[in-house]
């Protein structure tokens, strides 16, 4: 019998009148904010705009989740297509099921889409974003805690997660991987600052180290669960994907740094890109010009020194010196 252990929620709603909120979206929500807070408070260190953190998030978490839950969907279709699931399940993502590798890649689309529109490199982005999003994944996962789902084995350590009866699962108290992956994150983060201040790591460097970090965290976690999954080799397929991705990140870490050393001098152009712009600066600079012209032939109508003589092809000035020389 444990001495010591970690209640769940009784449940993962909480109703405020006629509106449900429910803690795994809230928890999501607030990760959100917080990248974006904290990536946008990054990307003016390192030279660039305020606002333009928030103006490519608003591509980059849409993609992020709609590919979050088609990783989900895809790798775990038999919790909604097998016989007796309701396939419309599927889109109930306030249930929870997202998973990170389909979010990170899709998430990597959107951003690139808002990067081009801005007119600033994805990897310069993704650098200042990296802890960043370690951190809104370490809020996000509590919203596992909410649902009481993906939790590991069964332990009876005093931080051990109670575990309520419930569809698909056994009362009882396991390892609260939860919370292992939200601290582990937490620990990337601080390596990600760390790391960046201490080499100055740029073009997409900093990114992939949150990458490799995160994926050996996640391997091991991902090994503590007792959920179901589809098995590769005797490994969880999650298992496999940290590997290859762990791989992929540190490949990329090495040969940019021999291809691309040190950082960015410049991340964001200072001209305005806004569409309209350069057209009304060219209309202003045109206008100012004509006005300028105009200008001259005023003074050289005062001027009687300037002035040709009509039908001569000679100046007034050179007339004079003519007759004084006769």
């Amino acid at each position: 019998m444990n001495l010591a252990s970690i209640p769940s929620p009784s449940t993962g709603v909480i109703e405020l009148g006629p509106i449900p909120l429910r803690g795994y979206a809230f928890c999501i929500i607030i990760g959100v904010f917080v990248a974006v807070w904290f990536g946008n408070k990054r990307w003016i260190a390192r030279g660039g705009k305020a606002g333009t953190v928030a103006d490519i998030a608003v591509w980059a978490v849409p993609f992020g989740l709609v590919g979050g839950r088609l990783y989900h969907v895809i790798t775990d279709y038999q919790l909604y297509f097998s016989d007796g699931e309701n396939w419309v399940d599927a889109f109930k993502i306030w249930e929870g099921g997202l998973g990170i590798w389909g979010a990170v890649a899709f998430g990597a689309v959107g951003a690139w889409i808002g990067c081009r529109r801005r007119g600033i490199p994805l990897p310069a982005w993704a650098d200042a974003m990296a802890p960043s999003l370690a951190i809104a994944q370490a809020i996000g996962r509590w919203g596992n805690w909410f649902n009481q789902e993906l939790y590991g084995k069964p332990t009876d350590l005093p931080w051990a997660l109670e575990i309520s009866e419930g569809p698909n699962r056994a009362a009882g108290t396991y390892h609260p991987t939860f919370l292992y992956e939200s601290l582990w994150c937490i620990g990337v983060a601080l390596l990600v600052i760390w790391a960046d201040r201490r080499f100055r790591l740029g073009h997409g460097r900093a990114f992939a180290l949150y990458v490799a970090a995160y994926c050996a965290g996640r391997g091991w976690i991902e090994y503590m669960r007792v959920d179901e999954a589809h098995h590769v080799l005797g490994l969880r397929l999650n298992v496999w994907t940290a590997i290859i991705v762990f791989v992929l990140a540190v490949v990329y870490i090495v040969v940019s740094a021999k291809l691309r050393p040190g950082r960015e001098e410049i991340v964001e152009p200072d001209r305005d890109t806004t569409p309209g712009k350069d057209s009304d600066k060219e209309g202003s600079a045109k206008a100012d010009a004509d006005a300028k012209d105009a200008e001259q032939d005023a003074n050289a109508k005062k001027d009687p020194l300037s002035k040709d003589e009509p039908g001569t092809g000679r100046t007034a000035e050179s007339t004079e010196a003519a007759a004084e020389k006769g």
